[in-house]
């Protein structure tokens, strides 16, 4: 409704409207002050002069008149501009409201009701409710627009549309909130007379208004209503007179085409031919398969949650005639329902109802049916009446959003009380619907739980690659630091050093291919063939003349002529040596003996593999150690890593294919691995040991 009107309105209510006032809420509208300086300046005053401003124009017309202007213009100005009405002739309806507004401001005056200009604007907008079906139905009601307003057209419209012209136009009205009777007087100006005895002073003078301004005047219905009025017939035949004049008059200075109204046949109403009752059905239910399959793909098509509960809420008020909708989704508890910001509605996200506690939400949602609530039912929970304010409206409807037995959440509708019966009537289609929303919704929270898994599943591989690769830089810079000892006591006696920088050049690039690594998380696999007895060499030499290995301690080789070779990556391979005999270092203490061995092919489901078995004759593993020997746990070592060790080669001898185990007792400590041969390796019928090697 345009605030112009609005104002107007309380002004006339609270009698206090003069001049200036009038002055003042027309120069704040600058449509509004054009249209009265074309009036004022028209023929029909005969000025001879034209008057340019706004306060002399406004003295020269008078106040009837400018509320005249006001009211008619801001009406024409809003509902010309409904859907259709362009497409279609609106003379006849205009004269016809006009006429019943003329009559109305007239039959007021009679009666010496106190506000003419609402009477007047009452009796222009008793029929705008064929405009609002118009806008929401042309097809259905493009022949009914220009049918005779009586009894009858109220009836096909029920029949047809399920709502009247008079409460479309009430139901309009009503949201702009008045203090007035100006709702009312559009809902009953088709009721009969005898019902209107003691209703308000406006119903009466609309009803009167509408039966004169009808095309074919019913003479016994405008005598009855002119008789709620107080009026004898020959004042009623007065004002019609006069009403016709000052229609053409008003039109003229308005702007208005009237001409050919009268021309225009009013027919009575049509309404089709009834279906039979199981075909319409089966129609309603094809119809609907359609729709809910039409759903269903459009929110298979969105991408993302968000996405998602926007055409979710779109949806319904398209296909329901929803005027508001929320949606609440079980939190992960499953304790309590919670509000999901969609739109303007935003402040839902700060929204909750906990299931336990009853109330209609929650019921609809743990018994998974749909649910209508009216603001004025009573014992109505907390919850539903914020529900009722956030929504502005006079009924709800709770749909569950159920997928695979199970809820995962309420829409929440809200329409006027009059749509409810036909909401009811849909509510197998309802249900459909929610179940498409539910299904879809189901798909997009899995998506973004996988997601979830997956962020969380990346996060924990690096927070172990970090674990691993400081784990495994700790051993090089071990070296690193041996050898830097070593090399400072051979510069000080002028020694070579040469075999001791080759072996740190070795392993500084060692650490930075741990490092290198962080950033690959699945490094792509080897297929080099790596030569055993040369990279246990290597080991034994990152070793040899360090101060990390006690001279009690003994190193012992034990390898075939033809140690044979593996399909896998030789860094990869002294890492887990260099793990392996350090923890068997730490193991042994001052004194012990250590063993490298290469006990030749073995042939496990039908795979060749070559066996490495690195010993010591420490005093071996508690049996509770042993049972979580590869995984990350606490072990009695010291250190931010402690327990990581062996963890970390039984994953890098998995990543070569291979197989480890371990034996342990009283007699000491055996690691056994199995790792691929080389392809086209020959199976090794006897292993001939070569002399064994000590450290």
């Amino acid at each position: 409704m345009p605030q112009i009107l609005i104002k107007l309105i309380e002004h006339l209510q609270a009698d206090d409207l003069g001049m200036a006032e009038l002055a003042a809420l027309i120069s704040s509208d600058a449509g509004m002050t054009s249209k009265i300086l074309a009036v004022a300046n028209s023929s029909a005053y005969h000025r001879s002069t034209r008057a340019v401003a706004l306060e002399p124009s406004l003295m020269a017309l008078g106040t009837d008149m400018i509320k005249t202007i006001v009211i008619s213009e801001s009406v024409f100005q809003t509902f010309n501009n409904f859907p259709h009405s362009g497409s279609t002739d609106l003379r006849g309806f205009w004269k016809n409201s006009l006429s019943a507004a003329v009559i109305a401001r007239e039959v007021a005056q009679r009666m010496e009701y106190g506000h003419p200009e609402e009477a007047y604007l009452a009796g222009l907008l008793h029929n705008v409710g064929r405009l609002a079906l118009l806008a929401t139905a042309p097809k259905e009601y493009a022949f009914n627009f220009t049918a005779r307003d009586d009894e009858d057209l109220c009836a096909v419209e029920q029949r047809t549309l399920q709502i009247t012209h008079a409460e479309a136009g009430a139901w309009l009205i009503e949201r702009w909130h008045l203090d007035s009777f100006l709702a009312d007087s559009v809902l009953y100006h088709h009721e009969p007379s005898e019902r209107l005895q003691s209703a308000h002073p406006l119903i009466r003078i609309v009803r009167l208004a509408h039966l004169m301004s009808t095309h074919q005047p019913d003479d016994e219905a405008i005598a009855g209503a002119a008789h709620l009025c107080g009026l004898d017939p020959d004042v009623v035949d007065a004002i019609g007179a006069a009403a016709v004049r000052q229609v053409a008059k008003s039109a003229t200075q308005l702007g208005i085409d009237l001409s050919g109204a009268d021309d225009i046949a009013a027919p009575p109403a049509y309404a089709p031919a009834m279906l039979d009752p199981v075909r319409q059905r089966l129609s309603d239910e094809v119809r609907n398969l359609v729709l809910v399959s039409e759903v269903g793909q459009t929110f298979a098509r969105q991408q993302g949650e968000d996405g998602l509960l926007e055409s979710m809420t779109r949806s319904a008020r398209i296909l329901f005639d929803f005027d508001n909708t929320v949606i609440l989704l079980e939190n992960p508890t499953g304790h309590a329902l919670v509000g999901m910001p969609t739109g303007e509605q935003q402040r839902i996200a700060e929204f909750s109802i906990p299931l336990q506690r009853g109330g209609v939400v929650a019921e609809a949602a743990l018994a998974r049916k749909l649910a209508f609530v009216k603001r004025d039912a009573e014992s109505l929970g907390l919850a539903e009446e914020q529900l009722f304010r956030m929504l502005g409206t006079d009924s709800l409807v709770c749909l569950p959003l159920v997928s695979g037995g199970r809820c995962l959440g309420v829409m929440i509708g809200g329409l006027a009380s009059w749509q409810v019966p036909h909401c009811q009537k849909r509510e197998r289609f309802m249900q459909a619907f929610g179940a498409q929303a539910a299904g879809a919704l189901e798909a997009a929270l899995s998506e973004r739980g996988q997601a979830h898994r997956q962020l969380a599943h990346v996060a924990e591989e690096y927070r172990e690659a970090s674990r691993r690769v400081v784990h495994e830089v700790n051993n090089p810079l071990s070296i690193i630091k041996n050898y830097l000892s070593v090399l400072d006591g051979k510069l000080a006696k002028r020694e070579p050093v040469v075999g001791e920088m080759s072996i740190l050049n070795e392993e500084i690039d060692r650490v930075g291919q741990l490092i290198n690594g962080l950033a690959d998380l699945q490094p792509t696999e080897s297929s080099r063939a790596t030569n055993v007895a040369r990279v246990v060499d290597d080991v034994l030499r990152l070793f040899r003349a360090s101060e990390f290995v006690p001279a009690g301690v003994q190193i012992a080789v034990n390898m075939p002529a033809d140690a044979g070779e593996i399909d896998g990556d030789a860094d990869i391979l002294k890492q887990i040596l260099v793990n392996l005999v350090k923890n068997a270092v730490e193991a042994l203490g001052t004194s012990g003996r250590i063993e490298i061995a290469n006990r030749g092919h073995v042939n496990r489901d039908r795979t060749l593999y070559v066996e490495l078995v690195v010993s010591d004759n420490g005093p071996g593993l508690s049996a509770d150690v042993l049972a979580n020997l590869f995984s990350a746990v606490r072990s009695t070592k010291d250190g931010a890593h402690h327990g990581l060790g062996l963890s970390i080669v039984h994953g890098l001898v998995k990543k070569m294919g291979g197989m480890i185990a371990c034996r342990s007792g009283r007699a000491g400590t055996t690691f056994e691995i199995l790792l691929p041969a080389r392809s086209g390796a020959s199976m090794v019928a006897g292993v001939q040991p070569r002399a064994m090697d000590s450290v």
